[in-house]
C-alpha cells in the first residue's frame, strides 16, 4: 500500500483483534478514532494465530468474513488478511513494522485499542518497541482514571498515547457468543449482516467451528 508523497501527512489507524465475532463496540472504536484523529483510513486486522492463551476461537476465515461484512458500508474502513496468512503468532510489532514499510512516505500510524488492553501493555511481545513504532489511540470509558493508565508507561513513552473519550459501549464478543448459544437475541450488538452470517453458518452453537486459541477480548494485544 505504498503511497505518493503529498503535502498532507497520511494518517492510518490499525485496529486488531480476534473479532470473534466483530461487534458494534469495535466499530464505535474505529469511528471515534477516525473522526478524532482525522484518519484517512482504519485497517481492521483479524488475528491469525493469537499468542495469548485462552479458549478456542472460531476459524480465521469465518472471522475475516464477518469483519468484511461489518465494514463494507464505510468508505474509510478496510480489512486485511495480513495476520491470517502469516505463519506463526500474530504479534502486533510485526504488523506495525510491515505497515510502516508499506506506507513508503512519512505517515502518522496509530494503533487503536481499548483501555483494558492498554493496561496489559507490559505483557506484549517487545512492548516498548511497539510504543516507539507508532502512537496509541486509547479509548477511555466514561469515568476512567486516565492518569492511572499513563502511570503504567515509562515517562519517555507516555507522549505516545492519545486518550480518546468513547461512548459507553459495554459489549464483548464473549457475551455475544454465549447469547447465541443460549438462543438469545444479538440484534444491535452486531451488525445485521454479521448476525445473519452467524445464523447461516451455525457459529457459536454447542459445537462451534473452532480453530485457534483466543486472546483476551479487548482489541489486539501484542
Amino acid at each position: 500500500m505504498a503511497r505518493q508523497a503529498t503535502d498532507k501527512t497520511y494518517r492510518l489507524g490499525l485496529l486488531g483483534g480476534t473479532f470473534d465475532p466483530i461487534h458494534t463496540g469495535h466499530l464505535v472504536i474505529a469511528e471515534v478514532a477516525r473522526h478524532a484523529l482525522s484518519l484517512d483510513q482504519v485497517v481492521f486486522v483479524p488475528a491469525g494465530d493469537p499468542p495469548h492463551k485462552g479458549e478456542k476461537v472460531t476459524a480465521a476465515e469465518h472471522r475475516y468474513a464477518m469483519v468484511l461484512l461489518a465494514t463494507a458500508d464505510h468508505p474509510a474502513f478496510v480489512v486485511t488478511r495480513r495476520e491470517i496468512e502469516r505463519a506463526g503468532p500474530s504479534y502486533s510489532i510485526t504488523t506495525i513494522r510491515e505497515y510502516r514499510q508499506d506506507l513508503g512516505v512519512p505517515a502518522d500510524l496509530y494503533f487503536l485499542t481499548g483501555v483494558d488492553t492498554m493496561l496489559e501493555i507490559r505483557t506484549w511481545y517487545q512492548w516498548q518497541d511497539v510504543l516507539r513504532e507508532c502512537r496509541f489511540a486509547v479509548m477511555a470509558r466514561p469515568g476512567f482514571d486516565s492518569e492511572a493508565l499513563l502511570a503504567l508507561l515509562p515517562e519517555e513513552l507516555r507522549r505516545q498515547a492519545d486518550l480518546l473519550k468513547a461512548p459507553g459501549c459495554d459489549i464483548s464478543s464473549t457475551d455475544i457468543r454465549e447469547r447465541v448459544r443460549r438462543g438469545e437475541p444479538v440484534r444491535y450488538l452486531v451488525p445485521s449482516l454479521v448476525e445473519n452470517y452467524i445464523r447461516k453458518h451455525g457459529l457459536y452453537q454447542d459445537a462451534p467451528a473452532i480453530g485457534l486459541r483466543a486472546r483476551p477480548e479487548t482489541p489486539h494485544p501484542g
